[in-house]
């Protein structure tokens, strides 16, 4: 149960009837009501809920849209509706509500009920696909993969609650020129590792990884391959390096938290796959021949340029595999199709959504979420180097340094289309100023709170015998708001695709937490308040745990 959205209906009805009570009275002169909103101003002080329905209906009625919302503020009788303590108007003619806290006091139950459900919206029937990480299997995993793998999954928990049925991909890039290059870098290595003195290519891969990974390969093969055609070889080496290489990315991610439904071979594209698509957009006419190459009239659709997609040589570009790829999506199904990209990537997105298009599918099922770079610092210095390899510093390394809470909530917390600043130092940091220790020292409090009491004696009494509208402290209603909110801001959090949203939610309701801690004794000498308080603190806890749940972080109960 979504308690915002329940609200939101309640007041919706409330407004319709007497808007609906003016025009019968003649007061006001309409044909029909427009779409409005009830929302969470941003001040508190503007009430629980606005409504923008006087600005959106005064052109239709002649009227000034303060005039018409105080008509319908006149028609509200506070008195007599359940929840509402008082209607007023603000501004050009914003309708401010505020509620009294009978509606709060509901919320412990629901969430006492739901436990590990609670935020949890109701099953929408649509599927959605999202992509992510998807990195080229001829190296490690870097930073801005971390990013895209910690943004990614928490999307899709998100996804997940908010009613979607979900599935996590991950786009194997095992064809193509860099696989070509690749093949060529494991080639020279073998060959180095033989005793052949060859030029490494100049745009190889020279990563120590590959040579480690090419001394496991004599250890199995020894000097054999040298025996074989060279075609034959290469197919060997290439083959043993990326089925190495996807096992690399498949455990470091799961190390990581992130679990993909599927794995998808781009090599499967070049099976016929490719060829139909460019075919089909023939067909269509969306493709003409210059310079003896294949072009995609991507102008047709907002693009600065066309795009080749079938090069002079008769190779089809990264782009027309990736047309064949989405199209292969929206084939299996899928409703909404998400990506997670690199900024670097913006210029592509408008030639994807027109491929789309001239497939004939709707572009606006394509979203693609662009992700900025990151940057690493340790005492104030950017780390560029990994201590171990001299090299970039992989995923995996940051995990050992800094373990997997730290990392996912650090990669979360900020939009994904802001630079990231991520501070080694911060995120070791045992203290307050580092927001995941901040919010699972919350959860972890709480935790001591309840060992505190049963080990003097004391246990919560049954839901049914506790008094929530006991509760009236100014720190405690705050925090009853915030947990009434969760199942909204997941809400959104999907339908904007920010799950900045969720690591930003609960910061913000461990310091509501904190601080009614530090106002407040939870066992009190008055049987009656302290069960109220206990049940806080449960609720409190458990919307703690199902938020770092979502990004995909424990919830310890000592710290």
């Amino acid at each position: 149960m979504n308690p915002v959205q329940e609200l939101q209906t309640f007041l919706q009805k409330v407004i319709v009837d007497a808007v609906e009570a003016s025009r019968k009275q003649g007061l006001i002169d309409y044909q029909s009501l427009p779409d409005f909103v009830i929302e969470v101003p941003r001040e508190k002080g503007h009430g629980d809920f606005a409504c923008n329905i006087a600005m959106l209906l005064a052109r239709e009625a002649r009227m000034a849209p303060r005039k018409i919302a105080d008509l319908v503020v006149d028609m509200i009788d506070t008195n007599n509706i359940e929840r509402l303590e008082k209607v007023e108007v603000a501004g050009p003619g914003f309708i401010n509500i505020f509620l009294n806290n009978s509606w709060l006091y509901a919320i412990p139950s629901l969430v006492y009920t739901l436990e590990d459900q609670y935020g949890y919206n109701d099953r929408c029937g649509q599927r959605v696909q999202v992509e992510f990480v998807s990195a080229n299997p001829t190296g490690n995993l870097h930073m801005g993969n971390a990013r895209g793998g910690a943004i990614g999954d928490t999307l899709a928990n998100i996804l997940d609650r908010a009613g979607y049925e979900v599935e996590r991909e991950f786009y194997i890039n095992d064809a193509g020129n860099q696989i070509e290059i690749f093949t060529d870098s494991l080639e020279t290595r073998y060959l180095q590792l033989n005793g052949q003195d060859i030029p490494f290519p100049e745009n190889g891969y020279a990563g120590q990884d590959v040579v480690d990974t090419v001394k496991r390969i004599m250890t199995h093969y020894g000097a054999s391959l040298l025996k074989l055609p060279a075609r034959e070889r290469r197919r060997i080496l290439v083959d043993y390096a990326l089925q190495e290489k996807v096992a690399y990315m498949r455990r470091t991610l799961e190390n990581f938290g992130v679990d993909y439904d599927v794995w998808f071979s781009e090599k499967s594209l070049h099976e016929g796959k490719i060829e139909q698509v460019i075919d089909y957009l023939k067909e269509k006419g969306y493709i003409y021949e210059e310079d003896d190459a294949l072009w995609f009239k991507s102008t047709l659709f907002g693009d600065e340029k066309d795009e080749v997609i079938m090069r002079a040589n008769g190779l089809p570009t990264y782009f027309a595999a990736d047309i064949a790829y989405h199209q292969n999506k929206f084939e299996r199904g899928f409703d909404w199709v998400i990506n997670i990209w690199g900024a670097d990537h913006h210029g592509h997105i408008a030639r994807m959504k027109g491929a789309m298009q001239a497939l004939g599918y709707d572009p606006d099922k394509l979203d693609i979420l662009l992700m900025q770079l990151v940057r690493l610092y340790r005492g104030g210095n950017i780390v560029r180097m990994s201590k171990r390899t001299g090299t970039t510093v992989s995923l995996d390394e940051l995990v050992e340094e800094v373990g997997r809470d730290a990392a996912r909530f650090f990669f979360v917390m900020r939009s994904p289309d802001s630079h990231l600043d991520f501070d080694l130092e911060l995120a070791k940091q045992q203290s307050q100023e580092n927001p995941v220790y901040y919010v699972q020292y919350a959860h972890a409090r709480i935790c001591s709170i309840f060992r505190q009491a049963e080990a003097v004696g004391v246990k919560m009494a049954d839901m049914e015998s506790i008094e929530p509208s006991l509760l009236k402290e100014e720190e405690e209603l705050a925090i009853l708001r915030k947990i009434a909110d969760f199942p909204e801001e997941i809400c959104i959090a999907a339908r904007t695709m920010a799950p900045h949203r969720i690591a930003r939610y609960v910061l913000d309701l461990a310091g509501l937490f904190h601080s009614c801690y530090n106002h407040h004794r939870v066992l009190h000498q008055d049987q009656a308040l302290q069960n109220a308080r206990l049940l806080l603190m449960h609720i409190t806890r458990t919307t703690i745990k199902n938020s770092l749940d979502v990004l995909g972080v424990s919830a310890p109960e000592r710290m």
